[in-house]
């Protein structure tokens, strides 16, 4: 990639800054014009970039593209990976998967819902926490909200385990692997599904960014 400030979708080329032979030097509105076209060709007509979400935008593209005064000024860790948290509908989902795309040059990680991974637990066992907690850069999608696993009559807390794994790995690979995920639940929803170990391993794995309560579900 010659010029990394330039992206082309559907023919056309989007310029989200200017590259000075040595880094990028980002325009925040020229990423919002460019997510907005992307949005659309990966999600639909429908999909627009929303004024009022543009605060949490500003946060999540500046860890993105690992922007040091940005990410120091808003207390944003680039070597701990993102949990988004917000209401149902209000967008996190598409834009764990679209915000990737503004930086082809790092590497992409998978979204994978967590109820399919406390599915895979039910018929694999504990070989599922080992697959995804040793495995690539990854988003757990909809946290806390999947069921119990139970594999041969017995229950575990499926995506507590993979946390924990997730918290090990962090630590070997010095947050070079990336955990993200995507919740609906607050701070305290979250422990009393984990458990305390789980939470406070989560303070050490993630940056904290968080739509507003009153954040409507674009999906109507």
């Amino acid at each position: 990639m010659d010029n990394p400030s330039k992206i082309v979708e559907g023919g056309v080329e989007y310029s989200i800054g200017r590259f000075d032979g040595k880094e990028v030097v980002y325009d925040f509105d020229r990423i919002l014009l460019y997510l907005n076209a992307k949005g659309k060709l990966m999600f639909g007509k429908r999909f627009k970039i929303y004024e009022e979400d543009r605060a949490v935008l500003f946060k999540l593209c500046n860890y993105f593209i690992k922007d040091k005064t940005n990410c120091k000024k808003h207390d944003i860790d680039p070597e701990k990976g993102l949990l988004l948290s917000g209401p149902v509908g209000c967008g996190k989902t598409s834009l764990m998967k679209l915000l990737i795309h503004i930086v082809p040059h790092q590497r992409p990680y998978l979204v994978m819902p967590c109820r399919n991974i406390a599915f895979a637990f039910n018929h694999l066992g504990y070989k599922t926490i080992e697959d995804y907690g040793n495995s690539t850069p990854i988003c757990f999608d909809d946290l806390g909200v999947e069921p119990m696993g139970r594999h041969y009559g017995k229950d575990c807390n499926v995506m507590g385990e993979v946390l924990l794994s997730r918290y090990e790995l962090f630590l070997k690979t010095k947050g070079k692997i990336k955990t993200h995920a995507t919740t609906n639940l607050n701070a305290e929803e979250l422990e009393e599904r984990y458990g305390n170990r789980v939470r406070s391993r989560m303070r050490e794995l993630f940056n904290l960014i968080a739509f507003d309560k009153g954040a409507g579900d674009k999906r109507k």
